[in-house]
């Protein structure tokens, strides 16, 4: 079924986004120069040699050639080893065993990392061990690791959410001057740079991601452009059902809300609804009031979001069984595989619908940031305002590779597992893993030039729309921010716990729902230490 019916519903003068970023089309040339979108400085466009091994690793295996294996992971790994080849010599490391924890999630991750890192191991005669986790249970294998202090790995693949945690408590390898100059720190974009990473003054992240939620949308759908609005999304999903999707035959559906936890990581996808209500542009703080840490998990703003998921529910617009469906399930066994019409997820949803063999949609997608509100609470004064309001969701602030201070008293194996480190975060291997499945999304100003992402094999309008959805989120004046505060994801993971048993009807309604939610979360502000958290949080969104 077409939905131009829905055409009316959409706002007057809406601009097609694509239509938009039109304009933006010397995004590439802004990107050698200048910065893209953010300002930031950037080195000036590469010698010869530099974009020649760009240009060569994306065509490895080439966009709509099939989706790349252990084959093309190493292939790529050993094209990149220039940095590396710099300060290594050949068998330096010989000897030296490593452990590495990070995720296995969709075959992506760890898998590619093992595959970056054989030819690395292979130049310098390190050996890497590996702890593969389900993204559900990371939050609890590491802070049990914390908790007891027994840190059985020598890198990890950590949020800077956890930063708080890990680096607050001395944990973490101060990162050596030889590495920042190694990777070009320079390239990242703005709101990566400290004190992301860094910890009393000092740098521990190597970024291997951007992070933030992006909105994906069912272009067969919505012809026009997407809907402006949570209100027109939720109206929609409404009216879609008992319809069929125009490019399976099976039922529509319009936007997919995960209902099932996933290890703390299923908070950030009620956060975008919430986002554009609670997320007041004259005000930086939207999870907690800074002055006290109160919740403010539990105010109107935050109350409307949990109230659309539970009318969704109540009117049987979901897929079945969607109360199982955490996002993993909602992102690349439904959406891309043609369930749904919309979708929040990570921006690496853009890369997978046009490289990934389990992809259906990948001719029919757009997308764009956030969908805004018709309205806004406002904390402050305690009442909503009746203004358009959107707020990018700058969920978990990317992924990041991070060396323990074990290593510290070996000057030989904390140079490896720098060494490791680097070249997971490399510049040239980052290019390739934006552009293909890896888990990751854009997060280098050099990321944004779409002449790059074209001679791979991606069609203009395809890259200006999606890289575009990064740019704008990553650079929005309004954007919803990540706090790097000890408990982050218990805070996440107990909400969690209290949405499910409201999602299955164990609460009377919403606002009981968010109270026992913020009820949980003054649990763990005292038992952490109120004092300490209200000056962390203010320090975390710069008060």
């Amino acid at each position: 079924m077409r939905v131009d019916v829905f055409n009316a519903m959409k706002r007057a003068g809406k601009i097609n986004r694509r239509s938009m970023l039109k304009g933006m089309t010397a995004a590439s040339a802004v990107a050698a120069t200048g910065g893209v979108f953010t300002g930031a400085s950037v080195r000036p466009a590469y010698a010869g040699g530099h974009a020649a091994l760009r240009a060569e690793i994306l065509k490895i295996p080439g966009v709509g050639q099939g989706s790349p294996g252990d084959a093309e992971w190493q292939k790529v790994g050993e094209m990149c080893l220039g940095p590396t080849k710099e300060v290594v010599q050949e068998g330096e490391f010989a000897g030296v065993e490593l452990t590495f924890m990070g995720l296995n999630n969709q075959n992506l991750h760890n898998f590619l990392f093992r595959g970056f890192l054989k030819p690395w191991e292979a130049y310098t005669g390190a050996k890497i061990n590996w702890i593969d986790l389900a993204q559900a249970d990371y939050n609890a294998r590491l802070q049990q690791s914390i908790a007891t202090g027994t840190v059985d790995f020598d890198i990890i693949e950590m949020g800077a959410p956890f930063e708080g945690d890990v680096l607050g408590r001395g944990m973490a390898s101060e990162m050596p001057d030889w590495v920042k100059s190694s990777i070009d720190m320079d390239d990242y974009v703005d709101y990566l740079k400290a004190p992301v990473g860094t910890w009393d003054g000092k740098t521990y992240r190597i970024s291997i991601d951007g992070d933030c939620h992006t909105f994906a949308y069912r272009t067969d759908y919505f012809p026009d452009g997407a809907p402006k609005t949570w209100q027109e999304i939720n109206q929609i999903s409404k009216d879609l059902i008992g319809t069929e999707d125009p490019l399976t035959g099976l039922p529509a559906h319009g936007y997919l809300d995960p209902l099932k936890g996933w290890g703390g990581f299923g908070f950030y996808f009620l956060e975008n609804r919430a986002a554009a209500y609670a997320k007041h542009p004259g005000d930086i703080a939207w999870l907690f009031d800074p002055d006290t840490m109160k919740p403010r998990v539990n105010n109107p703003a935050w109350v409307q979001a949990i109230q659309d998921v539970l009318d969704l529910i109540e009117a049987g617009a979901y897929p079945a069984d969607q109360i199982n469906a955490d996002p993993g399930t909602t992102g690349f066994q439904q959406f891309l595989a043609g369930t749904g019409s919309m979708l929040m997820w990570w921006g690496d949803i853009g890369s997978n619908a046009r490289t990934s063999d389990t992809s259906l949609v990948g001719d029919v997608v757009g997308f764009g940031i956030n969908p805004g509100s018709d309205r806004v609470y406002n904390a402050a004064a305690g009442a909503w305002e009746n203004t358009y309001n959107e707020a990018p969701n700058m969920a978990y602030l990317g992924w990041g590779v991070y060396v323990m201070a074990t290593v510290d008293s070996d000057s030989k194996r904390q140079k490896a597992a720098w060494s490791a480190a680097a070249h997971l975060g490399g510049k040239d291997l980052s290019l390739w893993a934006s552009a293909y499945p890896s888990g990751f999304q854009p997060y280098r100003n050099t990321h944004f030039q779409y002449d790059e992402w074209e001679a791979a094999g991606y069609d203009r309008a395809f890259i200006e729309d999606y890289l575009g959805s990064n740019a704008d989120s990553y650079n929005h004046p309004n954007a919803a921010l990540e706090p790097r505060i000890p408990g982050i994801f218990q805070y996440y993971s107990v909400a969690e716990d209290e949405l499910a048993k409201g999602y299955a009807g164990q609460y009377a309604g919403a606002q009981e729902t968010a109270d026992a939610i913020a009820a949980a979360w003054e649990n763990i502000t005292d038992q952490i230490g109120r004092d300490q958290q209200i000056a962390l949080y203010k320090a975390s969104l710069g008060l």
